[in-house]
Protein backbone atom coordinates (compact mmCIF):
# COMPACT_ATOMS: atom_id res chain seq x y z
CA UNK A 1 0.00 0.00 0.00
CA UNK A 2 1.31 3.61 -1.18
CA UNK A 3 -0.27 6.51 0.86
CA UNK A 4 0.18 10.05 0.37
CA UNK A 5 -0.14 12.04 3.26
CA UNK A 6 -0.39 16.19 2.46
CA UNK A 7 -1.58 18.95 4.03
CA UNK A 8 -4.08 21.27 2.16
CA UNK A 9 -6.63 20.86 -0.04
CA UNK A 10 -5.60 19.93 -3.67
CA UNK A 11 -7.49 23.21 -5.45
CA UNK A 12 -6.56 23.34 -8.83
CA UNK A 13 -8.97 21.74 -11.12
CA UNK A 14 -6.06 20.64 -13.38
CA UNK A 15 -3.94 19.61 -10.66
CA UNK A 16 -6.55 17.36 -9.52
CA UNK A 17 -7.09 15.76 -12.77
CA UNK A 18 -3.65 15.02 -13.75
CA UNK A 19 -3.23 13.38 -10.30
CA UNK A 20 -6.29 11.26 -10.32
CA UNK A 21 -4.88 10.12 -13.50
CA UNK A 22 -1.95 9.12 -11.96
CA UNK A 23 -3.56 7.82 -9.07
CA UNK A 24 -5.52 5.41 -11.57
CA UNK A 25 -2.58 4.40 -13.41
CA UNK A 26 -0.59 3.52 -10.21
CA UNK A 27 -3.80 1.69 -8.48
CA UNK A 28 -2.58 -0.73 -11.24
CA UNK A 29 0.53 -1.75 -9.48
CA UNK A 30 -0.04 -0.85 -5.35
CA UNK A 31 -3.07 -0.16 -3.70
CA UNK A 32 -3.41 3.59 -3.17
CA UNK A 33 -4.76 6.51 -0.76
CA UNK A 34 -4.37 10.01 -0.70
CA UNK A 35 -4.90 11.69 2.61
CA UNK A 36 -5.43 15.67 3.18
CA UNK A 37 -5.09 16.90 6.12
CA UNK A 38 -6.66 20.22 6.50
CA UNK A 39 -4.00 23.03 6.21
CA UNK A 40 -4.08 25.35 9.10
CA UNK A 41 -4.90 29.65 8.25
CA UNK A 42 -1.53 31.15 9.01
CA UNK A 43 -2.19 34.54 10.15
CA UNK A 44 -1.20 37.47 8.65
CA UNK A 45 2.55 38.61 10.33
CA UNK A 46 2.80 35.62 11.79
CA UNK A 47 5.00 35.15 14.64
CA UNK A 48 7.72 32.74 14.99
CA UNK A 49 5.75 31.05 17.48
CA UNK A 50 2.69 31.05 16.05
CA UNK A 51 4.34 29.64 12.96
CA UNK A 52 5.71 26.72 14.72
CA UNK A 53 2.34 26.35 17.15
CA UNK A 54 0.94 25.58 13.32
CA UNK A 55 3.47 23.41 12.58
CA UNK A 56 2.92 21.28 15.35
CA UNK A 57 -0.48 21.23 15.20
CA UNK A 58 -0.17 20.00 11.47
CA UNK A 59 2.30 17.29 12.74
CA UNK A 60 -0.18 16.26 15.25
CA UNK A 61 -2.97 15.37 12.24
CA UNK A 62 -0.69 14.18 10.15
CA UNK A 63 1.18 11.62 12.51
CA UNK A 64 -2.35 10.54 13.34
CA UNK A 65 -2.51 8.87 9.97
CA UNK A 66 0.95 6.96 10.02
CA UNK A 67 0.88 3.63 11.68
CA UNK A 68 3.77 2.23 13.74
CA UNK A 69 4.90 -0.40 10.97
CA UNK A 70 4.92 2.21 7.90
CA UNK A 71 7.89 3.08 6.33
CA UNK A 72 7.84 6.85 6.35
CA UNK A 73 9.42 9.79 3.90
CA UNK A 74 9.23 13.01 4.56
CA UNK A 75 9.38 15.03 1.21
CA UNK A 76 11.53 18.23 2.41
CA UNK A 77 14.15 20.55 1.52
CA UNK A 78 16.54 19.03 3.06
CA UNK A 79 16.48 15.17 1.96
CA UNK A 80 18.04 13.63 -0.87
CA UNK A 81 17.78 13.33 -4.03
CA UNK A 82 16.84 10.34 -6.10
CA UNK A 83 16.64 9.25 -9.70
CA UNK A 84 13.69 7.49 -10.89
CA UNK A 85 16.11 3.73 -11.05
CA UNK A 86 16.93 4.29 -6.97
CA UNK A 87 13.61 5.54 -6.18
CA UNK A 88 12.22 1.75 -7.68
CA UNK A 89 14.87 0.00 -6.21
CA UNK A 90 13.84 1.26 -2.24
CA UNK A 91 10.56 0.59 -3.12
CA UNK A 92 11.13 -2.72 -3.94
CA UNK A 93 13.17 -3.17 -1.32
CA UNK A 94 10.68 -1.98 1.49
CA UNK A 95 8.10 -4.42 0.00
CA UNK A 96 10.06 -7.30 0.31
CA UNK A 97 11.38 -6.26 3.83
CA UNK A 98 7.45 -6.41 4.53
CA UNK A 99 7.03 -2.99 5.58
CA UNK A 100 2.92 -2.18 5.95
CA UNK A 101 2.93 0.49 4.04
CA UNK A 102 4.85 3.61 1.65
CA UNK A 103 3.67 6.76 3.26
CA UNK A 104 5.06 9.88 1.86
CA UNK A 105 4.33 13.04 3.28
CA UNK A 106 4.41 16.63 1.71
CA UNK A 107 3.80 19.53 4.18
CA UNK A 108 2.02 22.79 3.79
CA UNK A 109 2.89 26.52 3.27
CA UNK A 110 5.20 26.20 6.31
CA UNK A 111 6.51 22.59 5.85
CA UNK A 112 6.95 19.90 7.89
CA UNK A 113 7.43 19.79 11.73
CA UNK A 114 10.05 18.42 13.61
CA UNK A 115 8.13 15.65 15.16
CA UNK A 116 7.25 14.36 11.14
CA UNK A 117 11.02 14.75 10.31
CA UNK A 118 11.99 12.58 13.44
CA UNK A 119 9.09 9.84 12.66
CA UNK A 120 10.10 9.44 9.00
CA UNK A 121 13.11 6.62 7.99
CA UNK A 122 14.03 9.09 5.22
CA UNK A 123 13.81 12.48 3.66
CA UNK A 124 13.27 12.76 0.07
CA UNK A 125 13.73 16.31 -1.94
CA UNK A 126 11.95 16.32 -5.77
CA UNK A 127 15.00 19.04 -6.76
CA UNK A 128 16.65 22.01 -5.35
CA UNK A 129 13.59 24.57 -6.52
CA UNK A 130 10.49 25.08 -4.84
CA UNK A 131 7.55 23.83 -6.04
CA UNK A 132 3.57 24.52 -4.73
CA UNK A 133 2.21 21.82 -2.79
CA UNK A 134 0.11 20.20 -5.22
CA UNK A 135 2.81 20.35 -8.14
CA UNK A 136 4.96 18.45 -6.21
CA UNK A 137 2.22 15.89 -5.11
CA UNK A 138 1.90 15.34 -9.19
CA UNK A 139 5.84 15.13 -9.23
CA UNK A 140 5.35 12.81 -6.30
CA UNK A 141 2.78 10.32 -8.33
CA UNK A 142 4.33 10.56 -11.48
CA UNK A 143 7.31 9.25 -9.95
CA UNK A 144 6.16 6.40 -7.86
CA UNK A 145 4.00 5.40 -11.28
CA UNK A 146 7.17 5.40 -13.04
CA UNK A 147 8.99 3.60 -10.22
CA UNK A 148 6.46 1.25 -10.31
CA UNK A 149 6.81 0.13 -14.01
CA UNK A 150 10.30 0.12 -13.64
CA UNK A 151 9.72 -2.59 -10.72
CA UNK A 152 6.99 -4.95 -12.90
CA UNK A 153 10.26 -4.72 -15.86
CA UNK A 154 8.10 -2.80 -18.18
CA UNK A 155 9.47 0.29 -20.56
CA UNK A 156 9.32 3.66 -19.29
CA UNK A 157 10.60 7.17 -20.75
CA UNK A 158 14.50 8.09 -19.51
Amino acid sequence: MITLICVGKLKEKALRTLCDEYLKRLGRYSAVREIEVPDLPEPDRASDREREALLLEEGRRILKRVGPRDHVTALCVEGSWRDSLSLSAQLAGQRDRGASDAVFIIGGSLGLSAEVKARANERLSLSPMTFPHGLARLVLLEQLYRAHKIIAGERYHK
